[in-house]
């Protein structure tokens, strides 16, 4: 079968520089969204626990359910919930989708200041904080999301100026924390002054910055192997797999392995992919296996998500998200 290790130690070390670069580890808020990215939810809330961060961030109820023992504090990104909770915050995401929420929900109020995705729109800013005032909601913060935190286009500087003109405006009337960092944010400012940040892609150690030497520190958490399932010798210009999509230059070993795309292996991999001991794949990858140039009993499939990214032409998010969640995961 295919499993998937979870490097302990890599964890830790990527945690540390967080902490060194927020200088507290109170404000972290590990974003554990749609599996942990694929590294499995309640390891790596366990993990958190143990190093000692006391904050989540979350997709949904069903997520925060399953890791509420863990944390203090938890923010769910895109529910409503059913009855108020003391240790769960809600985010408005919309000014209409105020209503839904029960008198004492404990929310975070999303503004947009440029990404044109979630959040109300700073004209509509007192309408909306009036609105949870009469809908009898507890708001406890503010906060926004950079849509180019990672780019150097001044963009990112726009979206700071006026998350910052915004928070001088409420701190007039109101007492409530602000967060806008997310890893990529957090590594471009040397002096990040706000309340929380939350920390993603950076915790699992690839997050792609190369304009910030702190980044290039980090080291990526999850590895995954394969099992072999057979082997068979192919004679020079035998094919393999679907379309007979790869033939064979002279004699070799071909075995195949227990990793398709079912399990989140990107069929755009196929044909040029190369493992990090540079063993090349045979052909497409099938639903269920793929095939390479190997007669290990055990292939390491990748050890770092950016890598994989490059041959499909996508983004490490991607590549670990779309790791299923039947594949076993072990910390070592």
């Amino acid at each position: 079968m295919a499993r998937i290790t979870l490097n302990k130690a890599n964890f830790f070390h990527n945690l540390d520089i967080i902490k060194a670069q927020i200088k507290s580890i109170k404000k972290i808020a590990l974003v554990l969204k749609d599996n942990a990215y694929g590294h499995g939810l309640c390891e790596m809330a366990k993990l958190a626990k143990e190093y000692g961060i006391t904050r989540a961030v979350v997709r949904s109820n069903a997520e925060a359910e399953q890791i509420e023992e863990f944390f203090e504090y938890i923010l769910v990104l895109a529910d409503t919930p059913k009855t108020p909770s003391e240790k769960i915050r809600y985010t408005i995401n919309d000014i209409h989708k105020i209503k839904e929420f029960p008198k004492g929900t404990l929310v975070e109020l999303k503004v947009d200041t440029g990404m044109s995705r979630n959040g109300v729109g700073l004209t509509q800013l007192q309408e909306a904080l009036s609105c949870i005032q009469t809908q009898g909601l507890v708001l406890e913060s503010i906060f926004t999301h950079h849509a180019c935190a990672d780019e150097l286009d001044g963009k990112y500087e726009l979206q700071k100026e006026q998350f910052s003109k915004l928070k001088e405006t409420v701190l007039q009337t109101l007492k409530l924390s602000f967060h806008s960092c997310n890893s990529a944010a957090l590594f471009r400012d040397e002096n990040c002054d706000e309340d929380m940040v939350r920390v993603g892609i950076a915790a699992y150690g690839c997050l792609e910055l190369p304009f910030s030497s702190n980044a290039e520190k980090l080291k990526p958490v999850l590895s995954l192997y394969a099992d072999k399932n057979s082997s068979r010798v192919l004679k020079c210009r035998e094919s393999v797999g679907y379309g007979a999509a790869f033939s064979t230059k002279e004699t070799v070993c071909v075995s195949n392995y227990d990793f398709g795309y079912a399990d989140g292996f990107l069929r755009a991999c196929s044909k040029e992919y190369k493992t990090p001991e540079g063993i090349s794949i045979a052909g497409r990858i099938s639903m269920d296996n793929s095939s390479f140039l190997s007669d290990r009993d055990e292939l390491l499939i990748f050890n770092d998500a950016r890598e994989v990214a490059k041959f499909a032409k996508t983004i490490s998010y991607e590549v670990l998200t779309s790791l299923k969640h039947h594949i076993k995961r072990r910390i070592v």
